[in-house]
């Protein structure tokens, strides 16, 4: 009982500390969509042969709902599969706000933003340019440009309040924060610190391979998970940039399920993967 009323406690301690920064980033989010989320989907939808460099950049708004977005209009024919791949790339879900919330992973948050767009923008770039010619048509898509009818438009919440809005989005999150932190110091308290690290770091450049299998899960709470590892010292930054590259939030699953063709759906699933993979490894054996 000592050892679990421990790992509560200390959950609560770090989760309420971070819930004032929590707060404002959600409500800079909140914002931000009610503000400038059609402008920013007409801004993807735009971009043409050269799509994925917007879509690197918008990819990185903390947003999961941009993702969806990009998948729909994929599966449309409005957008390159090198737009959509760096959409998914840039996508960090709840990752970003989280650690926004912690001042202390603030240089962390700007090399991880900085790695998301340059990677995307290569591998939108790869898929779009020396690839187009030699991936088969099956698996590349059938890009047009455009469409007759596209609305891609999520619904918002615009009766409450963006301040309403915001809290609500905090304390779901929180909630989450609350569990994987009890969890994490729960494993922690029971088997040792020491043991679970060793366990990790023995994967060496390898780690970041299971993270990024872990990142293809379509749900926010992975993007928690994996940031709460990454601030508690369990994973490397190679690997939670690996686990955070192959998470593109709920846009794999919109994918699957808006897209016809299951082969170009297991080929962005498993190249998403191999990138997350490729780019952890590399981080991993920087001097970062």
């Amino acid at each position: 009982m000592e050892l679990f009323l421990d790992a509560l406690l200390d959950a609560l301690i770090d989760g309420v500390k971070m819930l004032p920064f929590l707060y404002l980033a959600y409500l800079l989010i909140e914002w931000l969509e009610r503000h400038h989320g059609e402008s920013i989907e007409e801004a993807l939808a735009g971009g043409g042969r050269w799509g994925f460099i917007p879509g690197a950049l918008l990819g990185c708004v903390p947003q999961c709902g941009f993702s969806a977005v990009a998948s729909n209009l994929y599966a449309s024919r409005v957008i390159t599969p090198g737009t959509v791949l760096a959409v998914f790339i840039a996508t960090s879900d709840e990752a970003i706000p989280l650690l926004a919330a912690e001042p202390s992973q603030w240089v962390t948050l700007v090399l991880l933003l900085a790695c998301k767009v340059a990677f995307a923008i290569v591998g939108g770039w790869l898929l779009d340019i020396p690839l187009r010619h030699v991936l088969p048509h099956s698996l590349y898509g059938g890009y047009e440009g455009h469409a007759d009818e596209v609305d891609c438009h999520e619904e918002h919440e615009e009766t409450s309040s963006i301040f309403l809005a915001a809290l609500r989005h905090t304390l779901e999150i929180f909630v989450f924060i609350l569990l994987f932190s009890f969890i994490i110091g729960l494993v922690f308290e029971a088997f040792g610190e020491e043991p679970i690290a060793a366990a990790l770091s023995g994967m060496g450049v390898f780690q970041p391979m299971l993270t990024a299998l872990v990142g293809l899960v379509p749900n926010c709470a992975v993007s928690v998970l994996l940031a709460q590892l990454y601030v508690q010292g369990v994973i490397t930054f190679g690997s939670l940039f690996a686990g955070l590259t192959a998470g593109a939030g709920v846009g794999l699953a919109v994918l699957w399920r808006v897209n016809p063709s299951w082969k170009q759906n297991l080929f962005m699933t498993g190249l998403l993967w191999a990138v997350g993979a490729a780019a952890g490894m590399l981080l991993q054996i920087l001097p970062l």
